[in-house]
């Protein structure tokens, strides 16, 4: 205001200057000059008020507005007062206009002077988040509105222009609508918009859905509440809650599969469920006796007594369930495999809220309770012959015993594993199996077992080891055997040559005792006829004949030791004239030969 009454004052002024008379000099001499410099004078300092008047005024009519900032005008000087119970005018009343200015030179006549002239940032919504809109101007909710319902997608954008919104009866207060991740330039005297850590997109993972409590209901559906069971068949004590259609009011039935979803926290409450496969633990919390046996030197078992305080890991559903067999409290660990299949998790977050609520509210109690119940109770084992083998496809139900939960465990986890099953279906959980971990059975029920396992275990050792003596005799003999295999080959051809020679001598002893016996009876029959004299004579005669045959060279020296000795033919002369013969050549003697 101060601007503008200063301008016109400086241009009124200007003006004046400018066309202001000049009164004439009485000094002819002089009047002229004082004349042109007061009118020149005079001129240029009306015109340059002029001027100055002018860009004052000028600058009370225009705004600049950046590039990353929004102009927005509140009218102060104005005829017309806003409504009753309005905030923002549309036809120029007095206070925050609708009318927003976007990036540049904007002319206004006098809007420094009739307006107060304020511009914010662009509201900017980063990726991962929404902007909560809450509105300060519209038409009143209708009773039991708490929160506006969301603008259609196609007219969403035209509902952010405050004109449109006052003007097609948006709802003042929270809106469902949010701002998605972007740039927006609207209205700040209308919309408040919040961005932060509570305004986060809901996330779902892999691996997870999302169970949607709605406070809104959107237009044009229909919605009809339904009870639901976590199991097809009614069962007692089955879990049953109330559900409806996607867009109504309450836990829907469907549930947001993995993605990213812009919901509104106000409007939607997002309760996330694990639907991958869980383990559920029970171990822990009781002190674990055991005896170790031993063997000395000696061969003798001993046996050591030891404790180890088995403490419950903070991952653990719970601790190791104690159960009760032939008058022994023996603590059971287990381990259940459980699952919440997307179909059922509506029903787990409407009954007891969620899986950690399933879990320690309704399962867990329900597995402590059968599986001491199954322990205490009877067992269907495979009957037995009575050395100890089972008879095939025949069973017999008797009294559990400790021994049952080494022996006889997958029966205990079957009989344990379908019972619990039918109270996880209640609760909407599918129990995919029961299996017993290692049982801290009191150690005196073990210890002669051990024992007698032990002491067969020596005995065992003991036999190999002295087989293994056995081998390694048996290995020593065959590597010497091997080292002297060429001097028992040796050996062996001589003792075949031995007894091939054995075997020739006695043929030829026969073949000679033959010989030697035909050779005497020709001998005797000989001597019958000539006489034993003359024999023995013919015999050495034939000797010599055979020596000579054998050494000629005694020929010549027999033939001159022998003289010319005519010898007839009669046979007993021969005999006797070679036998002279002979034994004078033996003697040394010579005899003439006749002349």
């Amino acid at each position: 205001m101060i601007l503008i009454i200063l301008g016109f004052a400086l241009l009124i002024l200007g003006v004046y200057l400018v066309l202001k008379p000049r009164k004439p000099s009485t000094d002819p001499a002089t009047r002229s000059l004082l004349r042109r410099i007061t009118s020149f004078s005079g001129r240029v300092g009306g015109l340059l008020m002029v001027a100055i008047g002018l860009l004052m005024l000028a600058s009370t009519s225009f705004v600049w507005v950046d590039a990353n900032r929004v102009g927005h005008l509140k009218r102060i000087y104005a005829f017309n007062e806003l409504p009753k119970g309005r905030i923002v005018a549309m036809n120029g009343e007095k206070g925050p206009q609708a009318q927003i200015l976007g990036p540049g030179f904007h002319f206004i006549p006098f809007v420094r002077v009739l307006y107060d002239y304020e511009d914010f940032d662009v509201v900017e919504v980063p990726e991962g988040s929404y902007g909560q809109i809450t509105t300060l101007d519209g038409a009143a909710m209708p009773e039991g509105m708490f929160i506006a319902p969301a603008f259609s997608d196609a007219e969403a954008a035209d509902m952010l222009i405050a004109e449109s919104f006052l003007t097609r009866g948006g709802y003042r207060g929270p809106q469902e609508t949010v701002l998605k991740p972007g740039r927006y330039r609207i209205n700040r005297y209308l919309f408040h918009v919040t961005v932060g850590d509570q305004t986060l997109a809901t996330i779902i993972p892999k691996g997870h859905v999302g169970v949607v409590k709605s406070n809104v209901a959107k237009t044009g559906i229909e919605c009809r509440e339904e009870h639901v069971s976590a199991t097809d068949k009614a069962v007692p004590g089955a879990l049953s809650v109330p559900l409806v259609p996607r867009g109504c009011v309450g836990i829907w039935k469907e549930a947001l599969l993995p993605g990213a979803y812009y919901l509104n926290r106000k409007a939607y409450e997002v309760t996330l469920v694990d639907t991958r496969v869980r383990t559920w633990e029970y171990k822990g919390g009781y002190v674990k006796r055991i005896i170790d046996l031993s063997v000395d030197q000696q061969g003798n078992i001993k046996q050591t007594e030891r404790a180890i305080n088995e403490t419950s890991p903070d991952n653990a559903a719970d601790r190791a369930v104690f159960v009760k067999i032939e008058g022994w409290e023996i603590p059971v660990e287990l381990r259940a495999l459980v699952q919440v299949t997307p179909k059922n998790a509506p029903i787990v977050v409407g009954s007891v809220g969620g899986l950690d609520e399933i879990e320690n509210r309704i399962l867990t109690p329900a597995i402590r309770s059968i599986v001491r119940n199954v322990a205490g109770s009877h067992l269907r084992v495979p009957a037995k012959n009575p050395d100890g083998s089972e008879k095939p496809g025949e069973f017999e139900t008797r009294p559990t015993r400790v021994l049952d939960l080494i022996e006889n465990r997958v029966a205990l986890e079957d009989a344990i594993e379908s019972l619990i099953k039918i109270e996880g279906a209640k609760a909407g959980v599918d129990i995919k199996e029961i299996r017993l971990g290692e049982p801290a059975i009191p150690p005196e029920l073990l210890v002669s077992r051990l024992r007698v396992q032990l002491a067969d275990q020596l005995s065992q050792a003991y036999d190999r080891e002295t087989q293994a003596q056995q081998k390694r005799i048996e290995t020593e003999q065959a590597r010497a055997t091997a080292n002297e295999q060429p001097r028992l080959v040796q050996a062996q051809i001589a003792v075949q040559v031995a007894t091939q020679r054995e075997a020739e001598r006695a043929t030829l002893g026969r073949a000679e005792r033959k010989y030697l016996e035909e050779l005497a009876r020709g001998q005797l029959a000989q001597a019958n006829v000539l006489g034993k004299d003359r024999v023995a004579l013919l015999q050495a005669l034939e000797k010599t004949l055979a020596t000579l045959e054998r050494k000629p060279e005694l020929v010549g020296l027999i033939s001159k030791l022998v003289p010319n000795t005519v010898v007839g033919s009669d046979a007993a002369a021969g005999l006797a004239g070679a036998a002279a013969i002979f034994g004078a050549a033996a003697r040394g003697e010579k005899k003439e030969e006749p002349k």
